[in-house]
């Protein structure tokens, strides 16, 4: 087996095995919250009431078993039903999942479009306190806003004022395609926001700590052209930091559009959750978690591959 090929290997067992003791954590902490889905389906419900509903779906067997049974059923591809609606998961999965990859893979490619050509803008310009400043003051302000503020903000002022915008609805693609463009402009420009400020810093950081090399300053003794010197040594040596900000992004995307999805009222993953977590509908939560932490793991674990492709001493470590 060729080395590129045990490496991969060996992240994949890894991601496994971490895979399945998120799962027991996941269980764990989801039976663990006060409240029970009895007292969700009969509050005031006599005893026998709250017996029935418990038999029925199996809650009051030991949590060692229902585990089992429903990691057993996870790896043969059954998320289960959810207990207040009887629908299959996977079938709502299926509606909810493409819209949050829609949010994430708009909210990305803003992110990268702006971010990096601003970072690498002030980074080739660090010498210059003005422009320097301002980058790190702008890409540190606007990290550090959370979600739920810009979300706020968009709401209130695209709702006050007629902008042309579609506010606190989401509207298929395969229903009117304008519509759609128009429901999906803020939630993915309120999840790009966070990406903008940490491509800006990373990016930056990582330029400026790259012309501090001894090849950097030997490639200008050469009398090498600094176009020739940023597509040469700059571009291809940020590279690994850039991966870890698009990995780490990625990973923010997954829990933060929990959040911008319910304030929005986008119906996806995280929309979906915030409902099951409420309703104290077990399958859902398990299964939503569960989904959520597996596009983590893989995430991560392409992050890790990709360090290999770029840089051949770490396949080696």
């Amino acid at each position: 087996m060729s080395q590129i090929l045990k490496f991969i290997a060996f992240r994949v067992g890894s991601a496994l095995l971490t895979l399945i003791g998120v799962s027991m954590f996941i269980f764990v902490a989801i039976h663990m919250l006060p409240g029970s889905f009895e007292d969700v389906l009969a509050p005031r419900g006599p005893e026998e009431l709250r017996q029935q509903i418990a038999d029925k779906f199996g809650l009051n067997q030991p949590l060692p078993v229902q585990y089992v049974k429903w990691l057993s059923a996870v790896a043969t591809g059954d998320l289960g039903i959810s207990l207040i609606t009887q629908d299959p998961i996977a079938d709502s999965f299926a509606t909810r999942v493409p819209v949050t990859i829609e949010l994430a893979v708009l909210a990305t490619i803003t992110s990268a479009l702006i971010g990096i050509p601003l970072g690498l803008w002030s980074g080739l310009a660090h010498r210059r306190t003005a422009v320097s400043g301002i980058a790190r003051v702008a890409g540190s302000f606007i990290m550090s806003v959370p979600d739920f503020v810009i979300a706020s903000v968009f709401l209130y002022v695209f709702s006050r004022y007629s902008l042309g915008l579609t506010v606190g609805q989401w509207v298929p693609w395969h229903e009117d395609a304008i519509g759609h463009i128009k429901s999906v402009i803020l939630p993915a420009a309120t999840l790009s926001a966070v990406g903008i400020g940490l491509f800006i810093t990373t990016t930056r950081n990582a330029v400026i700590g790259v012309l501090s090399k001894d090849y950097i300053m030997a490639a200008q003794a050469r009398g090498e052209e600094p176009r020739d010197i940023v597509r040469g040594h700059v571009l291809r040596n940020i590279s690994n930091p850039l991966v870890t900000t698009l990995s780490i992004y990625l990973a923010y995307l997954i829990g933060g559009a929990i959040i911008v999805e319910y304030v929005y009222s986008v119906p996806g993953m995280g929309r979906f959750l915030v409902q099951g977590l409420l309703n104290r509908d077990y399958p859902i939560v398990q299964a939503t978690v569960l989904v959520i932490a597996c596009a983590v793991v893989l995430i991560n674990m392409a992050a890790d591959v990709a360090y290999g492709l770029i840089d051949p001493r770490l396949r080696k470590g």
